[in-house]
């Protein structure tokens, strides 16, 4: 007899579809009974019945966040959650000390961003970025002779904040490169970071030698605010800040002062705190800023590939085989 399943999200508007396409949906109804239309926790009385019998949720963006009571009230039967996206901080704990497992597509999105990422970091090694602005006001000329004012991707350094599943996985991808990585991680082992072909080093070290540097620290209460100034101030000629991770980590006063400072620095942010910025912040006007509407994670199709993710993630659990996504309440303390 099959087990009983829901796909399950806050609001009819979502990404379910996208996220757990036809060939993922197949893949689940060959050992489970899954209704494909999903339940929308606002009409949960409704589906009251559904809701006893589930032993497994899947969602994705949107995932209700309950509390234990409702847990045990409406999903008494629930065995885990499967979440086609990233992070589970808004909704994972009260399902965890219920004694439900969470597992977690963060791997999956975690692939856009760096390829993201990547190509940002190479294409500011050349000075792309500034340099298409200045070509706009001063021709091809203009840029070349911005673009020969770099060292480009050839023996520098670039220096990668963070080295959680994104970072870590940046890091692997930079390895195709003739580039020197430094790490700002104090959880990361010193194992992980040789395994990576990147080295330990302080936020100092890395803002004030690095040509690039790309920030993928987890956001925390703690991490919040810890990019400043005093940071800012030791980025060189022509260094790049990229930030695809949250915005609140900068404080973006002192960014922009920095940037002002020295015009030459470049600053690349997919994402800002609050997102967008505020009407009359600088960043908007800023010709050493380019910024992009928080683009860096799955979009798309690249969506189907977090379902796909959390559908192998139940085969390896529903056959009692190692899984690789699970979260805990340990590794909540200090993943994004």
């Amino acid at each position: 007899m099959k087990e009983h399943a829901l796909f399950i999200n806050t609001s009819g508007e979502n990404h379910l579809l996208t996220a757990y396409d036809q060939e993922t949906y197949r893949r689940l109804c060959q050992t489970l009974e899954l209704p494909r239309e999903e339940v929308l926790w606002d009409q949960a009385e409704r589906h009251r019945q559904a809701l006893s019998q589930a032993d497994y949720l899947f969602s994705t963006w949107g995932m209700p966040a309950l509390t234990e009571e409702q847990i045990r009230d409406y999903l008494p039967r629930l065995k885990a959650v499967f979440y086609a996206a990233g992070s589970v901080q808004e909704f994972a704990r009260p399902f965890l000390n219920r004694g439900v497992k969470v597992f977690s597509a963060w791997a999956a999105n975690a692939v856009p961003v760096a390829e993201f990422t990547v190509a940002q970091i190479i294409l500011a090694g050349k000075g792309f970025f500034q340099g298409t602005r200045r070509m706009e006001r001063g021709g091809r000329e203009a840029f070349a002779a911005y673009a020969h004012s770099f060292p480009c991707n050839y023996n520098v350094k670039v220096g990668i904040l963070g080295a959680g599943m994104i970072g870590s996985l940046v890091l692997r991808m930079l390895q195709s490169y003739q580039l020197e990585t430094l790490c700002y991680d104090p959880f990361a082992s010193d194992e992980k970071l040789s395994a990576l072909g990147t080295r330990r080093a302080s936020l100092e070290e890395i803002f004030s030698q690095c040509q690039t540097i790309s920030n993928h620290i987890a956001n925390r209460p703690a991490t919040q605010g810890m990019l400043t100034y005093r940071l800012f101030s030791l980025m060189g000629e022509n260094t790049t800040f990229i930030n695809t991770g949250r915005g609140a980590q900068v404080v973006e006063e002192d960014l922009v002062r920095a940037l002002r400072e020295k015009p030459d620095r470049t600053a690349l942010l997919d994402v800002t705190w609050p997102e967008p910025p505020e009407k009359d912040s600088p960043l908007w006007t800023m010709e050493n800023v380019v910024l992009s509407p928080h683009i860096a994670g799955s979009m798309n199709n690249e969506v189907a590939r977090m379902g796909a993710y959390m559908a192998e993630e139940f085969a390896a659990f529903s056959q009692g085989l190692p899984c690789r996504y699970e979260v805990t309440l340990a590794s909540l303390e200090t993943m994004a």
